[in-house]
């Protein structure tokens, strides 16, 4: 934890704890996207805090004297979830006086994709839930703030890059892609045009198989082209408009 004037207390501790402790922290809060069941989701636990009691929070800490911010937000999702080595990125710093009730607390915002299906996630807290992004109306802190920040960044973002693929299993159907593209852009999307403007980018590999136990007609399994997106990374990426 990064302070002034203080110890390192814990980022929940209570105002009347934290009084005269410190000026100010410095902390991490982490949004992490998931997809299930054509839902796009985001893991949240329960705020311990009695001003937002029965109100759920991201996953934070504060950062350490000794540590950067990229490496404060790895060690928060490692320690909260067990998850290590996956997509995270530093979106927005949030620094309004009163946005936390201990006292002044400045946090930096990271979001990170992972598909839920293929992460078991290491659960200490029964608190700690996937909840459809949809349904989430108010939060903890400005952590609803924090949220939409980070969701519009994600619909910018999968534009641009195809940090898309990390809510997919290694096999995919174009249906599935596009339900989820649709999904996170809240739009609907023309088949045969998404198709089309897919296909030119060549970031598919055709696996030569196809779907199985599926509840429509099966349709052929696709995988995310890693070298060929090294390549075309040297040569600039533009990138795919929706």
């Amino acid at each position: 934890m990064t302070l002034v004037g203080g110890t390192a207390p814990n980022i929940n501790t209570s105002p009347v704890q934290l009084e005269s402790r410190f000026q100010f922290a410095v902390s991490v809060d982490c949004v992490i996207f998931g997809y299930e069941n054509n839902m796009l989701k985001v893991l949240l636990i329960n705020c311990d805090l009695p001003e937002f009691k029965d109100r759920w929070s991201l996953l934070g800490d504060l950062v350490l004297p000794d540590e950067d911010l990229d490496k404060a937000s790895y060690r928060i999702l490692r320690e909260r979830t067990g998850l290590e080595n996956v997509f995270l990125e530093q979106v927005h710093t949030f620094g309004d006086v009163k946005r936390h009730p201990a006292g002044r607390v400045i946090t930096t915002a990271y979001y990170s994709l992972l598909n839920i299906r293929d992460h078991q996630l290491k659960l200490l807290n029964n608190d700690l839930h996937w909840h459809p992004l949809k349904d989430i109306a108010t939060m903890a802190f400005d952590h609803k703030k924090i949220l939409d920040a980070c969701y519009a960044t994600l619909q910018k973002k999968i534009q641009e890059e195809p940090i898309i693929f990390n809510l997919l299993a290694n096999k995919f159907s174009l249906r599935e892609l596009q339900l989820l593209y649709e999904t996170i852009l809240n739009v609907e999307l023309d088949r045969r045009n998404f198709r089309k403007k897919l296909f030119t980018t060549n970031l598919l590999t055709d696996l030569d198989e196809m779907e199985a136990n599926v509840p429509h007609r099966p349709g052929k399994l696709y995988s995310f082209n890693h070298a060929h997106y090294a390549e075309m990374k040297k040569k600039h990426f533009v990138g795919i408009d929706f």
